[in-house]
């Protein structure tokens, strides 16, 4: 299975990020990508007003990328926002199928971390979320939710084989080697492939970035079901096609079944 990592850098303007969107979807699609991931927040960049972009610009976003989907063929998973109770906003990992069909994951762990506060901002979700995608079942995740090996857990025994983990990782001392560590280790805790896509490193992409504000680290990757790094970007923007061997998710579960070992519900 041929999936394609995105590596994008957004800003505050809607109409300049779906262009990105675009253009890495139709390259994607040349190499014979079935599948492409592209960052949280890829409709608008965090430090900008996240509500007034989702008012705004949401139905238009919307058909843009299912229209996409169509075009190339693609399933396009993207991070994006809608408008929510009291001003705030929903963060929602989408992924627009081919054939119009659109599902759509709510980001259930908030980053209240670090001395930001998304939870000021943006409205919890509440459950997991997998989606059935070219035969394989694909679990979907936002960012801080890397941290929390119990939502992967319960996405392997919902029977997903890939963990989709979309993100704008906070830059900071140690961020980036987080980053890399916990995927792998959420590999390794639901014996399934981890393809964890990053916003690009502002400062790489020559994008200004808002101060304080997670805006990415870059470093997006993949790690099989043994927690090995078997493919990687660098800072700077960037498209990645991996072709998945799906047969090592099955090798993982017998050699180290860990969900089968637990005892603790977990």
């Amino acid at each position: 299975m041929k999936l394609a990592l995105a590596q994008i850098c957004t800003t505050g303007d809607v109409g300049e990020n779906l262009e990105r969107v675009r253009a890495m979807a139709r390259e994607a699609a040349a190499q014979g990508a079935r599948i492409a991931v592209f960052p949280e927040a890829a409709m608008v960049a965090f430090g900008n007003d996240l509500a007034a972009a989702a008012d705004a610009h949401l139905e238009e976003w919307r058909g843009a990328l299912r229209a996409l989907a169509a075009e190339t063929g693609l399933a396009v998973i993207a991070g994006e926002f809608e408008p929510a109770e009291g001003g705030r906003v929903r963060n929602l990992l989408a992924a627009y199928l081919p054939d119009g069909t659109r599902e759509e994951y709510a980001k259930v762990h908030l980053y209240d971390a670090f001395g930001y506060r998304e939870s000021e901002g943006v409205e919890p979700g509440e459950a997991p979320v997998a989606v059935d995608i070219e035969g394989c079942r694909f679990g979907l995740a936002v960012c801080y939710d890397v941290r929390f090996p119990k939502l992967f857990a319960e996405l392997s025994r919902a029977g997903a084989e890939v963990m989709l983990v979309s993100a704008s990782w906070g830059a900071g001392e140690g961020k980036a080697d987080q980053w890399r560590v916990l995927a792998r280790a959420r590999a390794l805790d639901s014996n399934a492939f981890v393809v964890a896509v990053d916003q690009a490193d502002p400062a790489s992409a020559g994008v200004d970035a808002v101060a304080g504000a997670p805006t990415g680290v870059g470093g997006s990757l993949v790690s099989d079901p043994f927690g090995r790094v078997i493919a990687e970007l660098g800072g700077e923007e960037g498209l990645l096609v991996v072709d998945l061997d799906r047969a090592e998710v099955e090798r993982a579960k017998t050699a180290l079944p860990v969900l089968r070992n637990a005892r603790l519900g977990y």
